[in-house]
């Protein structure tokens, strides 16, 4: 039996591990904390949602980071020291955007897809993640971001989800809890909202029924394959570094990704975008009342909420683009709770937990799903913001990816794109 090593026990790793044990293949995933989905899959927004498969490789976005710039409470933050790594990824989210419109309708694509395939995958395994198919309810204040919430939905249509205009009226019908005055909105009844620690979680417990070697607690200090066999080395904190040896690897470290890829000849260009999320407590029976069941993705704050579960609410969003930095800095949660009291003041703010995520982004905005160089070696990594989206997808297309190349033994590297994997 062919043996694959997986790095990363966050939702793209586990998943993958899922679809290749799935496939019959021997497969141990290496994670460093003591439980699965510790990092970025810890605390996100908590939406399946394919209407936010818009990329952001568009002009408005750098003209909006420009004005954002000096605003400590900014949707968009750049830390304006630079960096090599910071200046290059620019440069190639720039060059990226005439492919704005190609990228998202592929990213639509995969997002619909990536939901039957969840979906599916939870009924099997009788997964609990506090789903709900209630829908994505997209708001806006003025007629310039409605209208152009109007173009991507034709851009969302030839990837294969369609979502309406609604009125102000009928927004307040889909969600009778959300106050304050708006433009219009986008709603899209297919998207849902979930867990996605509970679902990592689960998942992870039905890979290990599937066969999956687990290995918690490691610390991965360096990868390397020689295109027949893949090396990874593991530190301790007594004693001389562990050696395993597999036939293939799998790389899923989110913003580790980078480095890892370095030391198996590839250049995978994930920069950490840091996100932000704040969990309200819905203690009381008003607050549980006052929140809402839809959720709800705000274009001009870049928030999205979930509702998880009778008592609690999630809002998430912001992107700051700060090296790997993982503070959680009260002038970027404050926003946030700002947000909850102005649009749900029925809901009491005094129990609220905060969290911050490093998001692994490609400056085009597409993950990195196929063959390295060496013959052995593949990625499934650099989801951005919808790695919870996406993910069901992607480990699908890595899945069958491997097993082309198990099957065929085929020395050459090997690059894939469009229906079976997306290259970066």
């Amino acid at each position: 039996m062919t043996t694959i090593a997986i790095i990363g026990g966050g939702i793209t790793g586990v998943t993958t591990a899922y679809a290749l044990a799935k496939r019959g293949f021997s497969v141990t995933l290496f994670e460093r904390h003591r439980y699965a989905a510790m990092e970025t899959s810890f605390a996100n927004g908590g939406q399946l949602s394919a209407s936010n498969a818009e990329v952001w490789n568009y002009t408005g976005t750098i003209l909006k980071g420009l004005k954002w710039m000096l605003k400590s409470d900014a949707p968009l933050l750049v830390n304006p020291k630079p960096s090599w790594h910071k200046l290059s990824w620019f440069a190639e989210f720039i060059a990226a955007i005439p492919q704005y419109e190609r990228n998202t309708v592929q990213t639509a694509r995969m997002a619909v897809a990536a939901r039957a395939h969840l979906f599916a995958w939870a009924k099997e395994e009788g997964i609990d993640f506090d789903l709900k198919k209630e829908g994505i309810l997209h708001i806006y204040r003025d007629k310039q971001g409605f209208e152009h919430a109007g173009e991507v939905s034709k851009l969302l249509a030839q990837g294969g989800l369609p979502r309406h205009a609604v009125t102000p009226q009928e927004m307040k019908a889909i969600e009778p809890t959300l106050a304050g005055n708006y433009y219009g909105g986008y709603f899209t009844e297919s998207d849902s909202t979930g867990d996605i620690h509970k679902f990592t979680q689960g998942l992870a417990v039905a890979a290990q029924r599937l066969g999956v070697r687990i290995l918690y607690g490691q610390d991965v200090t360096a990868v390397s394959s020689n295109g027949t066999q893949a090396v990874v080395k593991v530190a301790h904190l007594e004693g001389q570094p562990s050696v395993h040896t597999f036939d293939s690897l799998v790389m899923c470290a989110g913003t580790a990704s980078r480095e890892f890829a370095a030391q198996l000849g590839d250049r995978v260009n994930i920069y950490p975008v840091k996100g932000y999320s704040i969990t309200v407590n819905l203690n009381d029976a008003a607050s549980q009342a006052g929140a809402p069941v839809v959720s709800l993705l705000d274009d001009e704050t870049k928030l999205v909420t979930s509702r998880l579960g009778l008592d609690r609410f999630r809002v998430a969003g912001t992107a700051e683009f700060n090296g790997f930095n993982r503070d959680i800095r009260a002038d970027r949660i404050r926003p946030l709770v700002a947000w909850v009291e102005q649009c749900f003041p029925k809901i009491d703010t005094r129990s609220v937990v905060p969290w911050a995520g490093l998001r692994p982004m490609m400056p085009n905005m597409m993950p990195r799903v196929g063959r390295g160089q060496a013959a052995n070696v593949f990625y499934n990594t650099g989801h951005g913001h919808l790695g919870w989206t996406l993910s069901a997808a992607t480990a699908d297309m890595v899945g069958d990816v491997v097993a082309d190349a198990m099957r065929a033994h085929t020395p050459s590297p090997i690059s894939v794109s469009g229906a079976k994997a997306v290259a970066a």
